[in-house]
């Protein structure tokens, strides 16, 4: 799977969603995407992140870059990723590719079949900290 190194500043991780993320590391072993995330990411307390960021269990609606189709989605952890429900697991190229994203960002992935996906956040619909749950 292709991945960029995000850049500091870049995007966020709340500290509860980058302990649990490195956990799931331990757990599946070597990603290469989830540890640059990791690394290079800026991490902030659950309190602080911005409403506009996408945090794990977050509700997002994309724009497809090149179609313009509109796709509702929720950002989950692997046991609980049910694609055609909408549920998509963090350690899929799209889940890694928005995780910490800020609202209007772009996000690019490539699928395992080397097709490549380019979408915009559109709309944050829902997210945890935002609604003042910090331990989800």
């Amino acid at each position: 799977m292709a991945t960029t190194t995000p850049l500091p500043g870049e995007r966020m991780l709340t500290e509860l969603d980058h302990a649990r993320l490195l956990k799931l590391l331990d757990k599946t072993g070597p990603h290469p995407a989830l540890e640059a995330l990791l690394e290079f990411t800026d991490v902030i307390r659950s309190r602080e992140v911005p409403a506009d960021i996408v945090t794990m269990y977050s509700q997002l609606t994309l724009v497809d870059a090149r179609s313009g189709e509109r796709r509702k989605l929720t950002l989950c952890y692997p046991q609980d990723a049910e694609p055609a429900a909408g549920f998509v697991s963090v350690l899929s190229p799209v889940g890694i590719s928005l995780i910490g994203l800020r609202l209007g960002a772009t996000a690019s992935w490539t699928l395992p079949s080397g097709s490549q996906g380019v979408a915009r956040v559109e709309e944050i619909l829902f997210q945890p900290e935002a609604s003042g749950d910090y331990t989800s």
